[in-house]
């Protein structure tokens, strides 16, 4: 592994104690929930918070031993920060510089590298002179420029419009996969994680939840926030042939067999909503009461509370012939074969 940490670190109402890896060429997404640590990990990582244990080695070196600037590690902040009074040659010479070569030396390599990010006719603009993406391919040629041994990249695309954020997205997954070294990407927009990424790794309250492909991730959820992040609904419950039952005593039936504790999953399209209890009833049958109708893309999410509190996407067609709004009474079924159980 080119990366192997440890990081710990308590403050007041909150402990991170996380372990992380990462090898040559791979890219680390960090997802969580707000406050769950992500950028604190980063910052640790950078020699921009201290350890109160644990350890950062890269390349077998110690870097929780180091300042922040002998650390060669490359940081791209969400906001950029690069330097308003310097040209995008000089912003990128700035790095080159830090290693001791010399200006002309350094303005060559820079602009190397912002010919690489597609920026060689920009060269001499201030960064008030660039647009959002612009300035974010020169805050990679910065970090690039200096050569690191690792990548830090802390919501690289959040502040870009819509429009923008695609393109750069697609512009910024080519950069990494030719950095050798390993890259750690904090982001909070799943599509971001799974395009960007090669391995996920999900943190709440401190803690590493789970980790994995985004396949594995996405097909196998092991918490209710990575459940909502990938569009299932989730439970956990004891499993004893086909049937689950889950903790308030209510049986999802399953299309595969399993015994002990597990999670089951199915997706709100999943689920089928009738006014009234349906005739030859599937065998997971409930009655449900809608909590909440917002839109979902091309749908209409709809919560329901219930013996099974589920999530529902309906058309705006269906919506209108069950008279969905906050109270409406109905009927919830998901078919066995929607269903999957997987151990806990």
């Amino acid at each position: 592994m080119t990366l192997a940490a440890t990081l710990k670190i308590k403050r007041a109402g909150f402990t991170l104690d996380v372990e992380l890896t990462a090898a040559p060429g791979e890219v680390v997404a960090l997802l969580g929930p707000n406050g769950a640590g992500k950028t604190t990990s980063l910052r640790a990582l950078a020699g921009l918070l201290p350890l109160d244990d644990g350890q950062i080695v890269l390349d077998g070196v110690r870097l929780d031993r180091l300042a922040p600037e002998q650390r060669r590690i490359g940081v791209v902040f969400q906001d950029y920060l690069l330097f308003p009074h310097l040209s995008a040659l000089d912003n990128v010479a700035f790095g080159p510089r830090c290693r001791g070569a010399p200006r002309a030396e350094a303005r060559q390599q820079a602009q190397g590298w912002l010919a690489r990010v597609g920026l060689a006719e920009h060269v001499r603009k201030k960064p008030r002179q660039l647009s959002g993406g612009q300035a974010q391919r020169v805050a990679l040629a910065r970090a690039l420029a200096a050569e690191p041994r690792m990548l830090l990249l802390d919501e690289p695309l959040a502040a870009l419009d819509a429009r923008t954020r695609l393109d750069t997205r697609a512009q910024l997954r080519g950069h990494l996969t030719a950095f050798p070294g390993a890259t750690i990407l904090v982001t909070h927009d799943p599509l971001d994680a799974l395009m960007l990424a090669d391995r996920l790794v999900i943190i709440e309250d401190g803690r590493v939840v789970q980790t994995g492909d985004a396949a594995t991730i996405t097909a196998q959820p092991r918490t209710d926030y990575v459940a909502r992040l990938v569009g299932l609904n989730l439970y956990r419950g004891q499993a004893s042939g086909f049937g689950v039952r889950l903790p308030d005593g209510f049986e999802l039936v399953t299309a595969t067999q399993q015994t002990g504790e597990v999670f089951v999953a199915f997706p709100p399209s999943a689920v089928a909503l009738y006014p009234a209890r349906p005739d030859g009833s599937p065998r997971n049958t409930w009655p449900a009461t809608v909590s909440t109708v917002s839109r979902h893309g091309d749908a209409l999410r709809v919560e329901l509370t219930g013996p099974v509190p589920v999530a529902a996407d309906v058309t705006p067609a269906a919506a209108v012939h069950l008279g969905l709004e906050p109270g409406r009474e109905l009927w919830a079924t998901v078919k066995a074969t929607e269903v999957r159980a997987y151990r806990a």
